[in-house]
């Protein structure tokens, strides 16, 4: 009779510990060294100068830091309505009786978040471009020549341009996380309420949404996260362009580390985008769950 083998309480640690060691080197080690470098003058070379909070102080006061805080705070707002909202409103289509071939539309709606970043930046370049670009190829086709623009130079448009490739990209992503959730309901409940006299929106605001409240702050927790960090596609699309009408954290941090050769005060850029990522993340939690507890009472 065979029994079945028993590993040790050590060997079992031992490779629990492999991936929490990586977790800890790759996540809090730089961490630690950002935070401690912070309170340096430090070009990348041997010699760093201890400033004490001087570098934090000079972030307090840089008004393209906070510039480019903004235009992340834009970004975020921009793809929980885009990314997330369209998102929704696609599963529910795909999920409704008309739509047929569901498993394609699945499929392509997902595409998109299989696209590199940079190759996707690319992409937008080229449609956004001021002589072979298929906006302006349009607007010449219908007789609007005079409408024809270099897109990417335009100050007051650039972030909403640079947003659309990101709400693009990760549409299909979010749907997957929402179609997940969606498809853990009864379909009882619908019937039911298809029989009380409930259409599709009322469905969807009144049985759906509430359902998958959970689930929604979880996109939401990400879409934030990841656009707080946002720096691939911009990079390839403007390089934060013109002037700085495009510029976010990340992007500021590595001109200023690299570019500028100031690994200090970069890495205090750093622990910048770490400290108010945490707080618009908990803030904005925070919020929903307290608009969705005054609205259960």
């Amino acid at each position: 009779m065979l029994t079945a083998i028993k590993p040790k309480k050590r060997t079992i640690l031992l490779y629990l510990l492999v991936p929490v060691a990586m977790f800890v080197f790759t996540v809090f080690v730089p961490l630690v060294t950002a935070l401690v470098y912070s309170f340096y003058e430090w070009k990348g070379g041997p010699q760093k100068t201890f400033t004490g909070l001087t570098n934090y102080i000079t972030l307090f006061h840089d008004g393209t830091f906070w510039q480019a805080f903004g235009h992340n705070i834009y970004l975020v707002v921009a793809c929980i309505i885009g990314q997330i909202g369209i998102a929704f409103i696609l599963v529910l289509m795909v999920n409704s009786r008309v739509v047929k071939l569901k498993g394609i539309h699945r499929t392509f709606g997902f595409f998109p978040s299989t696209i590199s970043a940079v190759c996707l930046g690319l992409i937008w370049n080229m449609i956004y471009h001021n002589q072979y670009g298929i906006i302006n190829w349009f607007l010449r086709t219908i007789g609007r020549p005079d409408l024809c623009k270099v897109w990417l130079n335009e100050t007051k448009l650039v972030m909403l341009l640079v947003s659309i490739p990101l709400i693009w990209q990760y549409i299909g992503y979010y749907m997957v996380i929402i179609l997940s959730a969606i498809s853990s309901i009864s379909t009882e409940i619908f019937e039911s309420a298809e029989i009380d006299g409930a259409n599709g929106i009322q469905s969807a605001l009144y049985i759906t949404l509430p359902l998958i409240k959970n689930t929604m702050l979880v996109c939401i927790t990400l879409c934030i996260a990841g656009n707080m960090k946002a720096f691939d596609n911009i990079y390839v699309m403007t390089k934060g362009g013109p002037g700085t009408s495009s510029m976010v954290m990340a992007m500021y941090g590595y001109q200023v580390s690299f570019n500028q050769s100031n690994m200090g005060y970069g890495s205090c850029i750093s622990v910048g985008i770490f400290v108010l990522s945490l707080l618009v993340i908990g803030g904005a939690q925070g919020l929903i769950k307290r608009l969705t507890r005054e609205k259960e009472a």
